[in-house]
């Protein structure tokens, strides 16, 4: 049963590097919703203010400072799967010497 966990585990965390990897590339398809929102939002109001001569300056900061927040969420959710992961292995080892020591008495 451990196993199947730390392999499903070790799926969810090459699936969240891709997607942090991804994030750094500028792709919005790693984004949750409220993410794209801003993102479209920002992208809307910098094509209004281009298309009217303006600078795009706080578009593009708010475009960046959401790829930033995503990015942070995206590694939060790294480190808790790598725990989680290292919570398996210590639960599935502490069983295993338990076990083993158990067989010589």
């Amino acid at each position: 049963m451990a196993n199947s966990d730390i392999r499903r585990l070790d799926r969810e965390i090459q699936q969240t590097v891709k997607k942090l990897e991804a994030v750094r590339r500028g792709e919005w398809w790693p984004l949750n919703g409220s993410e794209r929102r801003a993102m479209a939002r920002a992208l809307a109001g910098g094509a209004y203010r281009a298309s009217r001569g303006r600078t795009t300056g706080r578009a593009e900061e708010r475009m960046d400072a959401t790829g930033s927040a995503a990015e942070m969420r995206l590694n939060a959710e790294l480190t808790a799967l790598h725990g989680e992961r290292q919570r398996l292995i210590t639960e599935a080892a502490r069983a295993k010497a338990a076990k083993k020591s158990s067989r010589w008495f």
